[in-house]
């Protein structure tokens, strides 16, 4: 009547009975996580028991005015000289383990060193190894327990670190039945799995707590990688924890794996990044 275009025409938006509760429980998830974006905490959401989809939280969270914090600028990487690398690609559970060593500081200025290792096909976090010092001997150690635990893999990625090089570790690893994959000096991208993880536990860790003493910082960090198994969306595999503490259905695990994006649809061990 008025001459006004159907395109400028805006219905009123109704408001949800249940959007007080929903944007409640996204701030205090957020406030909780506060490395997490609307993707995870719209998976931790469906996990809780609300049916919502990513569309709804994402309107919600920028609504809210929330958002992950601007993380440092990125690092320049260096390469081979063909400008590429050749990597061992994890098949199967138990097939890669991967470990470093991560260092931060108690209150007191003190260092204290991590040594993490996981395994690259499901990104489980198998043990994060806390103290003041870290030696050949304790990698042996903590590797020892591990395979005890799980049995031994069949291949085990490291930088050439001396604790990692040692001629003890390497000998101990071949007599157990195990194979050394040494990333080439300088190309820390060839163990990225492990730097990937090493980096979610100081963005949403290491750079958030203030450790007062060795053994607060044990318990928080167990009590973290604990969380990042049994709990913590991980994107690569489609927003499921790595270990989830609910058991699935074995033809739904085994789909789960089939469908991850980053497998080889031609059996390849290896590929080029």
């Amino acid at each position: 009547m008025v001459g006004q275009h159907r395109s400028t025409q805006w219905r009123k938006p109704q408001k949800l009975d249940d959007e007080d509760a929903l944007t409640a429980a996204i701030i205090e998830l957020a406030s909780k996580y506060g490395r997490y974006g609307y993707r995870r905490i719209t998976a931790l959401l469906r996990r809780d028991g609300w049916h919502v989809n990513h569309k709804r939280v994402a309107r919600i969270w920028r609504r809210e005015g929330l958002r992950v914090p601007q993380k440092q600028p990125k690092r320049g990487r260096l390469w081979l000289n063909d400008g590429s690398c050749v990597r061992l690609r994890p098949e199967r559970p138990n097939h890669v383990w991967a470990y470093d060593f991560v260092q931060d500081r108690t209150r007191d200025g003190r260092k204290f060193r991590m040594l993490t290792v996981i395994d690259e096909f499901t990104r489980e976090c198998l043990a994060i190894d806390v103290a003041r010092r870290l030696n050949s001997q304790s990698v042996l150690a903590i590797l020892a327990d591990l395979m005890v635990q799980r049995g031994v893999p069949d291949h085990i990625r490291s930088d050439n670190g001396p604790e990692f090089a040692a001629t003890a570790v390497r000998e101990w690893i071949a007599k157990v039945g195990a194979k050394t994959l040494f990333i080439e000096p300088g190309s820390p991208w060839e163990n990225g799995y492990n730097e990937s993880f090493n980096g979610k536990l100081r963005d949403e860790l290491l750079n958030v707590e203030l450790f007062n003493d060795l053994r607060e910082a044990k318990v928080l960090i167990e009590r973290w990688r604990r969380h990042y198994n049994t709990i913590r969306p991980h994107t690569a595999l489609r927003y499921q924890p790595p270990a989830p503490e609910a058991i699935a259905p074995a033809d739904l695990a085994s789909t789960m794996w089939r469908l991850r994006p980053d497998q080889p649809s031609n059996g390849s061990n290896s590929m080029l990044t």
